[in-house]
């Protein structure tokens, strides 16, 4: 059993922003979500992490409401990579990583040289081992990003909640990223915008529309040319490659149910 959300739904400024959304993610398999700006994908990461409560359904952890499971074995168990993450304290790289780990010392208590060996680790697989003395505010984008995914990975979490982890990041590194995410031991539910790399890294897809489910499984049941143009808005191809996962091309964007020409273009980032 991992963490699901079964019905939820949540209310914000008096709008819908998710009505009766049911995930199950399978263990050990990393699920994609999808959808528009203000589809509701952030909230309902939020709601998974127990930062926000629901206003409808429940969501659990191992078959029990979350909000019944102590706020330290959720942060044991549960890590989350923000869209974008700032500190006004003088933190190095090394001690943003150190921050994965204190749910799993006793308060006060000094790291210990499993725990530093774990942040090495970490730094290491995010590419940052180079990095690791420099300070959090003299970092670019794409570097705060892997510092983030680097806490994350110290934290040593069985369920990993991720939101547009490959927002500032180059093509290296959004490949190395969600790779790496790919092959970690846990339960993962990554929010993403780019329809080509949840095709390629996601086992399990779930396609969020003003707050609602429209549809959910297999990479290649899910991504259509009809789905793209409901949900997106706009007119593509799809072609599948030898590994028999699909690919989205955009030709077009729809205007009033026409289609406004445009040259074809991968969906690399166009969603």
């Amino acid at each position: 059993m991992t963490l699901s959300a079964e019905r939820v739904s949540r209310t914000a400024g008096g709008r819908l922003v998710l009505d009766e959304v049911t995930l199950s993610p399978g263990p050990g398999a990393m699920t994609g979500l999808l959808g528009p700006n203000g589809s509701g994908k952030s909230t309902l990461l939020r709601l998974l992490a127990g930062v926000l409560a629901p206003d409808g359904g429940v969501v659990t952890l191992d078959g029990r409401p979350l909000d019944r499971v102590g706020r330290r074995d959720v942060a044991r168990r549960v890590a989350v990579v923000e869209q974008q993450a700032d500190t006004q304290a003088e933190l190095s790289v090394r001690d943003v990583a150190r921050l994965g780990r204190i749910p799993h010392r006793r308060a006060w208590a000094p790291a210990s040289a499993a725990d530093e060996e774990t942040v090495k680790d970490a730094l290491a697989r995010t590419g940052l081992t180079g990095q690791a003395d420099r300070l959090w505010h003299t970092l670019s984008g794409g570097e705060r990003q892997r510092a983030q995914i680097a806490r994350a990975l110290a934290q040593q979490p069985r369920e990993l909640l991720l939101d547009e982890p490959t927002n500032h990041l180059d093509i290296q590194h959004q490949l190395d990223v969600l790779a790496l995410v790919a092959t970690l031991p846990v339960t993962s539910v990554v929010a993403l915008h780019d329809l080509n790399l949840a095709a390629m890294y996601c086992d399990h897809l779930v396609v969020l529309s003003e707050g609602r489910v429209v549809a959910a499984g297999d990479p290649v049941e899910i991504l259509t040319v009809d789905l793209v143009a409901e949900v997106y808005r706009v007119r593509a191809e799809i072609a599948h490659g030898a590994d028999g996962r699909p690919h989205v091309r955009f030709l077009g964007t729809l205007a009033g149910g026409v289609a406004e020409q445009s040259p074809a273009r991968s969906a690399g980032g166009g969603a």
